[in-house]
């Protein structure tokens, strides 16, 4: 396993994660000395990472995990929010200027870019059930029981897309316990938020559960030259749904179908232009390719004076929409007290309209409204069970999506036709095992395989008549595990895990005006993880996870995107990537009133060079923390006052591959400070919270794509919101 470079800025950044581990360890002793003979306070979360249920601390996979209750006392309200508190996770959101997306990095792996034929480089779960597109899906967290974020390769149990890790969302599941809860929010810059659940038995053997909502906040700024504009830059509208009915007909079998839905509106992403004023500059020149363009030359004074505002004069580009919805089917059954079995059967429709238009200025030059849609369909068997010391999870999957892309479908610009045309089917099939043995009662091993076969068919037209691809690729994931119980209780393991992603076609392929043969997809993406961890309750007060890694990925495709005769062409830069980091989470009961959760990330990543060009992870902060605080202040009758402080840090990083800090693709760091005080009554059945979501109203930004004409900086749309929340059960 190659060995981590110390570098004068790395000696430093690992210095200063070095005395922050120090003090939270030192924080330990003291909880030791305080609270030996007192009941355990920390919450054991049980998870279902490896398609079983363990203790957090039990599985050897560097996992966070976030409950219910945890969410909503930390105010995480979407995929977004838990980006801010994981460390080496980074959720940004781009995508065609949609506000709805959400795109997460998991140790320098993610994915840039949105169309159909790029796959994310981190998979998302909801019960099960993958969604394989970042924009318009729901990603509101308000009836869930658990989240849980796995770093490193995830390939065996979760399969392709999982090289950087997995995301796996639960649902709370209908049961007997009656319940109704609704919640309204209200605060600054129009946020209006309500959610209602409801939980109920109708019968012994049938329940059911129901979470709708709606949540509306208001833009960051104007389009400044469509005076007729639906909604403000930023603006966003969104109702959303899910039922789950649970029929159980027997202790031994039963059946949940799932049906959710959610339906957006709203105005474009902030985001601004920086033109290059250089004497070889499209933009600056007025001239591409020997031909003048239509708004002659541009300089930055023609962009809106305020970044968050826009001075696009096509009314097409400023309302972006999304919808999606799905069906699930889950049938559970005992085969004996040993076996059992699982099936998910699922269908999921998105689509969306977005766009942007590049110059951010009054002129008709680079405008390219959008639309995209994508059906999925997928169905997984499993059999698990134990046979004597021996634990195990099997089963048989099958994936398949349709999806389309077009660009400039929505403008009169052009004579109305598509600039760009994407069509790809891709159809996934596996097969996978994971076997487990308990050598002692403190030492299991584990071993698993995974072998995936995939293809995919694309079609593709950039204005010269449509051209067809297809391709195939199949791949081994494999991962060894060893795990043990020391007498204090602590674990300690170790890990060798592989992730496959199949190869991907270009996403704007331009250059099929100089070549046809440029539709071609890259070789199949895989990783390699190397890891040893230690995780558990140092006391009945404080608990910890660490973990040191090193993963080598083959084959990565970074997107790079330039200015093309035309139109917007991105190409895949293939890459070999190294990237090698630490990570430590711990939760500390100072008091019982006065709880610490602490969570420090760091990733040193090495890409190859290639040829004069050095490339370098987009998106990906060194640096990652977040420390939050809560105190439970005891009030006469019984009733209970919480304060709760929440800060997170990214550390700078690079907007896209490249590392030219002249071109303006550097991106700053950022801190952001959540509060909340919450008053609950001794027998009341209600809450109200005073809250503050990024007090200090720090402004940043998501992603930045340099062309070579110019960059596109897209700006973050959080913004300060001091607000009130009212939660009643009736």
């Amino acid at each position: 396993m190659p060995t981590l470079q110390l570098t004068p800025a790395l000696s430093t950044k690992l210095s200063l994660l070095t005395v922050a581990m120090a003090g939270l360890f030192n924080a330990s002793a003291l909880a030791q000395q305080t609270a030996d003979n007192s009941e355990s306070k920390i919450e054991i979360i049980e998870v279902t990472a490896t398609k079983r249920t363990q203790a957090i601390y039990e599985v050897p996979v560097a996992i966070s995990a976030f409950s219910g209750d945890a969410l909503a006392e930390q105010g995480i309200t979407d995929l977004t929010d838990v980006g801010k508190f994981v460390p080496n996770l980074n959720v940004t959101g781009f995508s065609a200027g949609h506000t709805s997306s959400a795109n997460p990095f998991i140790r320098g792996i993610g994915l840039q870019d949105h169309l159909i034929t790029t796959d994310p480089g981190v998979s998302v779960y909801v019960d099960g059930v993958y969604l394989g597109r970042q924009v318009g899906q729901n990603w509101n967290l308000n009836n869930i029981a658990r989240i849980e974020v796995l770093r490193g390769p995830q390939g065996t149990l979760y399969g392709r897309n999982s090289i950087g890790g997995a995301i796996n969302i639960i649902t709370k599941q209908p049961d007997e316990v009656a319940l109704n809860k609704a919640t309204v929010s209200v605060g600054t810059r129009g946020r209006l938020k309500g959610d209602v659940f409801v939980n109920h038995e109708l019968t012994d053997t049938l329940a059911f559960n129901l979470n709708a909502g709606y949540n509306e906040r208001d833009g960051l700024g104007k389009f400044i030259n469509v005076p007729n504009a639906k909604y403000d830059v930023g603006e966003t509208q969104e109702a959303y749904g899910r039922l789950a009915i649970k029929f159980s007909p027997q202790d031994d079998l039963s059946f949940t179908l799932t049906a959710d839905a959610n339906d957006g509106n709203g105005g474009l992403r902030p985001y601004t232009t920086l033109i290059d004023e250089v004497p070889t500059g499209a933009y600056y020149t007025g001239e591409r390719f020997g031909q003048p363009t239509p708004a002659g030359p541009l300089r930055n004074s023609d962009v809106a004076a305020n970044i968050y505002d826009n001075a696009t004069g096509t009314k097409e580009v400023t309302e972006v929409s999304n919808s999606a919805s799905g069906l699930s089917l889950t049938m559970d059954l005992g085969l004996t007290d040993t076996l059992a079995t699982k099936a998910i059967i699922s269908h999921r429709t998105s689509d969306y309209k977005a766009g942007l238009d590049d110059d951010a200025t009054i002129f008709s030059l680079d405008h390219y409204p959008e639309v995209g849609n994508a059906d999925q369909t997928s169905a997984e068997l499993q059999l698990n069970g134990y046979l004597g010391e021996v634990d195990f999870v099997s089963g048989i999957y099958y994936f398949t999506e349709e999806g389309s892309n077009r660009q400039g479908a929505d403008s009169r610009f052009n004579g109305g036709a598509n600039l760009l045309e994407l069509d790809q089917r891709s159809v996934s099939r596996a097969i996978f095992v994971n076997v487990g043995y308990m050598l002692t009662d403190d030492l299991r091993i584990a071993g698993g395989l995974r072998f995936n076969r995939d293809k995919k068919d694309v079609i593709a037209d950039v204005g010269i008549g449509a051209f067809t691809a297809s391709d195939s690729w199949s791949q081994l994931s494999y991962d060894l595990s060893a795990n043990y119980t020391m007498q204090n209780g602590l674990n300690v393991y170790g890990s060798i895990q592989s992730g496959y992603q199949s190869g991907q076609f270009p996403a704007r392929p331009y250059c099929l005006f100089g070549d046809p043969n440029c539709l071609v997809a890259s070789e199949n993406i895989t990783a390699v993880n190397y890891e040893v961890g230690l995780k558990g309750q140092i006391n009945n007060n404080f608990a910890m996870s660490i973990a040191v890694f090193n993963t080598e990925y083959d084959d990565l495709p970074y997107q790079v995107s330039t200015t093309a005769e035309g139109g917007f062409s991105t190409t895949n830069l293939v890459v070999s990537q190294t990237s090698r980091g630490i990570e430590w989470e711990g939760t500390w009961f100072v008091t019982d009133a006065f709880k610490l959760h602490g969570a420090v990330g760091y990733i040193d990543v090495d890409v190859d060079q290639i040829g004069a060009v050095k490339p370098v992870a987009p998106l990906t902060p060194d640096v990652t923390a977040a420390l939050g605080a809560t105190y439970k202040f005891a009030l006469e009758g019984g009733a209970e006052l919480t304060a709760r402080l929440d800060y997170s840090f990214r550390d700078e990083m690079y907007g896209e591959p490249s590392s030219d800090s002249g071109r303006f693709t550097q991106i700053d760091s950022r801190e952001l400070i959540n509060m909340d005080l919450r008053y609950a009554p001794a027998q009341g059945d209600w809450s109200v919270s005073l809250y503050a979501q990024n007090l200090l109203d720090e402004r940043y930004d998501n992603a930045r794509l340099n062309t070579g004409d110019y960059v596109l900086r897209i700006l973050s749309n959080d913004a300060r919101e001091l607000g009130v929340r009212y939660t009643v059960q009736f």
